[in-house]
């Protein structure tokens, strides 16, 4: 009789032990996804990230570059300033010289002083030039960078974006754009050149010029004749695409085929070759605008 009331006194605790282990189990498995969970969200953040810190570096090296073509341009400007003032001075002094010598007449002091007005004025246009092309830098800069940010998703195999030769060229591979031996952008080339016009659509003062380029392999099908068929229908399809998809003004664009005849490498071997294939998109300014400051002063 007293262990029947010995057991019947410790139903409550074991009743209670029970429950809550049930309970530490359900705390524990919700631990563990808990846990699963973060570390999941930890290694995105760690990857975008990574991803921020490249882009970051990448814009901060273009941004070093510019400042130092910008820190030359200046240097070069004051140089010139320094002869602008140098001039300046001597040709005062030798006005004041040739107005008290007899043997000039009039006519001949003002013929001098014209000529003197005339290199003042050169100082001004040099004065104006070197501006404008601090413009441009800033402009080209402004621009490589919101195509880089833009284009930051595709790999830079497929696409590269640089400044040569004072303007910004994009240069989009033959792999990406285009089948072997066909002139017609695939989709995938088409969500690239969405971004490009994008980029486009925001700098209207710009002009855009299509290059297509290939390999010095030769090529001659029913509808393509040799390379410089094939790069010109190239440069075609993509300024019609930029046109009709992403209604880039055509005012603005022109297409050339470049055919096999500027190579970024030696087509001898089969990297070389893949490295000329290759759709160049190269944006400049309207050149009736940039080079309007060389135009003839008005007297």
């Amino acid at each position: 009789m007293k262990k029947l009331i010995l057991v019947f006194a410790m139903m409550p605790f074991l009743f209670t032990s029970c429950v809550g282990k049930k309970k530490l189990a359900d705390l524990e498995s919700q631990l563990t996804e808990l846990q699963a969970s973060s570390a999941s969200t930890v290694s995105k953040a760690k990857a975008d990230l990574s991803d921020c810190q490249s882009l970051t570096a990448s814009l901060q090296g273009e941004l070093k570059k510019r400042d130092t073509d910008l820190e030359a341009k200046n240097g070069q400007l004051k140089t010139l300033q320094e002869q602008l003032d140098y001039f300046k001075k001597t040709n005062t002094n030798l006005l004041d010289r040739l107005s008290d010598l007899s043997v000039i007449n009039k006519s001949g002091a003002e013929s001098i002083r014209k000529s003197l007005d005339a290199l003042n004025e050169q100082g001004k246009y040099i004065k104006d030039l070197n501006s404008s092309i601090q413009r441009k830098d800033s402009m080209n800069l402004s621009l490589v960078m919101n195509l880089k940010r833009s284009l930051a998703d595709v790999n830079d195999e497929d696409v590269t974006v640089e400044v040569k030769k004072g303007v910004v060229y994009i240069s989009i591979s033959d792999n990406l754009m285009f089948a072997s031996g066909s002139a017609v952008v695939n989709a995938k080339a088409v969500a690239v050149l969405a971004k490009v016009a994008k980029v486009l659509n925001d700098h209207k003062e710009l002009d855009v010029l299509v290059e297509g380029h290939t390999d010095s392999q030769p090529i001659s099908t029913e509808c393509i004749q040799d390379n410089w068929d094939l790069s010109a229908k190239r440069a075609t399809s993509v300024v019609r695409v930029l046109q009709t998809k992403f209604d880039v003004d055509p005012e603005r664009l022109t297409a050339g085929g470049r055919g096999e005849f500027e190579p970024q490498s030696a087509n001898k071997t089969a990297k070389g070759r893949k490295q000329n294939r290759r759709t160049e998109i190269i944006v400049t300014p309207k050149l009736d605008q940039f080079f309007s400051l060389m135009a003839p002063q008005a007297k």
